[in-house]
């Protein structure tokens, strides 16, 4: 996964474009498959999957990153496709991210962590539900020393951030009276979601749904203490042949229009996000996903933040009978001050009727 992890920063800083983005993609789902081949051989490990021969999760369970995205209603990458009638799926997710950011308008400087657990129900042909709870704070994951000996290692510029104390907890949007030195032990948002999604059109390669998402986040005390309710409509495409698989959402959240947390920050009503994914089943235990998301940015000023932030999501999914594990790691593109450095995932989903 350091391979991995080299290829996508190479990316990201590169400045040759088109030509550095297929280098990178091919060299990152190289390194994963050699990642791969390292795992106890099994005897479905030989067989070429046909279509729809084992258990399809869809696309990686991930969340926005970026500082402000992470801790309001952003629409997530799904597959248009429901489950078997009566299916379900349980599934749980811990993050770890590092969140570097300085601007003449503000400074992030801190460890952003989440814990998430929800459920999701196939009721009909017709018909999937989603309940989610999503709990996003600061503790010291210890990251920012392997950020900074990567960067180092790579030739990649450091954006100052060798220049200060490691380990710190800063959220300081000064300008804005927002002005937080030690958020160490915070909790930054709280939040359940409720998710429907219709089945508008579905073949044996193609399927198209409408999906929308209520979120309530309260925070009970502190600096990002508040309450919200927000909610989303998103359109959601899949493309399905054989071993590989192309998902793709767009969707428009509505915020209100209330200032962001306790301070005088003004956001937008209305933001739009989109993302799309690629898939390749190896066998019929392992899965290779790349993907790249948009958000357009919350925050209605002249700072970074409000403009839009893009990430590139990169992970390895191991598929068991009823079970998958997806290891994940997520990386901020183009814009360096408003989205996270590096976030990485491990997710559990359970499936069972």
């Amino acid at each position: 996964m350091v391979t991995l992890a080299s290829s996508l920063h190479n990316l990201w800083y590169a400045k040759t474009g088109v030509a550095t983005l297929q280098r990178t993609v091919r060299f990152s789902l190289f390194a994963m498959t050699l990642f791969a081949s390292a795992l106890p051989p099994t005897q479905a490990q030989s067989q070429i999957l046909e279509p729809h021969a084992v258990q399809e999760y869809g696309p990686l369970r991930t969340y926005a990153q970026s500082p402000i995205q992470a801790n309001s209603l952003t629409p997530q990458l799904r597959d248009a496709r429901g489950f078997n009638v009566g299916e379900m799926e349980l599934f749980g997710s811990a993050t770890i991210a590092s969140v570097w950011a300085h601007t003449d308008h503000y400074t992030l400087d801190y460890y952003q962590n989440s814990l998430s657990l929800g459920w999701a129900w196939q009721a009909s042909p017709q018909w999937q539900w989603e309940l989610s709870y999503r709990w996003v704070f600061s503790a010291d994951n210890h990251i920012d020393g392997v950020s900074l000996a990567f960067h180092q290692w790579a030739g990649i510029e450091q954006n100052g951030r060798d220049e200060v104390a490691r380990h710190r907890s800063v959220f300081a949007l000064s300008r804005d009276g927002f002005d937080h030195q030690n958020i160490e032990g915070r909790t930054l948002s709280s939040a359940f979601s409720l998710y429907g999604q219709w089945q508008l059109f579905q073949t044996k390669e193609h399927a198209i749904s409408l999906g929308g998402t209520l979120y309530y986040n309260n925070v009970t005390n502190g600096p990002f203490q508040g309450h919200d309710f927000e909610q989303a409509l998103q359109l959601n495409y899949a493309w399905h042949q054989g071993s590989h698989h192309i998902y793709s959402s767009i969707g428009a959240t509505h915020h209100g229009n209330k200032g962001w947390r306790n301070a005088n920050i003004a956001k937008r009503e209305f933001t739009w996000s989109g993302a799309v994914g690629y898939q390749y089943q190896s066998s019929a235990h392992h899965n290779w996903i790349i993907e790249y998301h948009a958000y357009q940015g919350e925050l209605d000023n002249d700072t970074d933040l409000s403009k839009t932030s893009q990430e590139v999501v990169a992970g390895y999914r191991y598929v068991m009978s009823q079970s998958a594990i997806e290891l994940v790691i997520i990386e901020n593109v183009f814009n360096m001050d408003n989205s996270t450095d590096v976030a990485f995932l491990l997710n559990y989903r359970y499936r069972f009727h």
